[in-house]
């Protein structure tokens, strides 16, 4: 067997039209829904649920009031798994994002108190106000879906999803998060403020009583369940991607690493995530196989949080996005 070969590799059953209109009926119930209460940000929720469907996390980012937390909260509300909240601030503690030990007196030995990172859905809201020894506290459970509290490993049941919130705008008490922390993120996206009729539309809502997050939360229906997610993952998994399209999206995530503005390009997390969410874009699009515009979509939110410009590029009004859509309009196509 040579170095390159996969032992015991088999063939893996592509997914089937069915499990596609599967995906794409639940997205619509999901968008609708999600719709009648959140006005504009039709891109947030699509990658939201495109995180879901990939098995990763998502890092959301913007401006106070552009429906980062809302958002959030629905999709745990449609989603009948565990659903944990934490408000981060800066005297927070590992232990208390983790778990501690704690000593019962009745039975004479330490049990496991177990933190809210111990559930399905975990919303993380203003990650950027915890200390980097709490951010890091994330760092394990993100990549391996465990945690380790005294020397002893804690499995976190799946699907584990984590959506954290930050506005990178402030600049009081927030401390930035590490380049290994936000690469754990599968995806990133910043919010935006609304156009001017979007504006009104909110408005409006707001004037007519539709916008009470207590009252329209409290009474949705879930959507989907712990094992319709798993099952979820495991079809868009099976979408497929033809060896050109293996070799496009390597061509996009090399020249990251060697574009002359970029002093940090991203790293193979960035391939991962661009595989897997063209894998989903796809089947969104009732599609069993990915195309080069599967890739395009989804390669601002997955490759944009994973690389750092240089000081020249920076002080010369050089952005991330301007990087990111030169190397989309560089790299060919197959």
């Amino acid at each position: 067997m040579t170095d390159t070969e996969v032992p015991n590799s088999t063939p893996q059953r592509r997914i089937d039209d069915s499990e596609l209109q599967d995906i794409s009926a639940v997205f619509e119930d999901i968008r609708n829904t999600i719709g009648k209460f959140i006005v504009g940000n039709d891109r947030l929720v699509e990658l939201v649920f495109i995180s879901l469907l990939s098995g990763g996390h998502i890092l959301i980012e913007g401006f106070p009031g552009t429906a980062k937390t809302t958002c959030a909260k629905i999709v745990s509300a449609l989603a009948d798994c565990e659903f944990k909240r934490m408000q981060c601030a800066v005297d927070i503690q590992p232990a208390d994002i983790i778990g501690i030990h704690t000593w019962d007196q009745e039975k004479k030995e330490f049990r496991m108190r177990k933190g809210p990172i111990f559930s399905n859905i975990f919303l993380i809201d203003e990650i950027n106000r915890l200390s980097p020894k709490s951010q890091s506290a994330f760092l394990e459970a993100m990549s391996e879906c465990q945690a380790t509290v005294d020397g002893i490993r804690f499995d976190i049941s799946k699907p584990f999803f984590a959506i954290a919130t930050q506005n990178p705008f402030e600049k009081e008490s927030i401390f930035p998060l590490s380049e290994s922390q936000r690469d754990r993120f599968m995806f990133s996206i910043q919010t935006r403020h609304l156009e001017g009729e979007e504006e009104r539309e909110l408005i409006r809502r707001e004037q007519e009583g539709f916008l009470n997050p207590e009252k329209f939360i409290g009474a949705l229906s879930p959507i989907l369940t712990r094992h319709k997610i798993l099952q979820l993952i495991d079809s868009t998994t099976r979408v497929h991607a033809e060896p050109h399209m293996q070799e496009y999206i390597k061509d996009i995530v090399m020249a990251t690493r060697f574009h002359g503005d970029i002093y940090l390009g991203s790293s193979s997390r960035g391939s991962i995530a661009l595989l897997r969410g063209a894998k989903a874009c796809a089947a969104l699009e009732n599609r069993s196989y990915i195309i080069p515009d599967d890739v395009k979509k989804i390669a601002p939110y997955a490759i944009q949080h994973r690389i750092i410009l240089t000081r020249e590029a920076e002080f010369s009004g050089v952005t991330i996005p301007q990087v990111m859509q030169e190397i989309i309009e560089s790299v060919e196509v197959p």
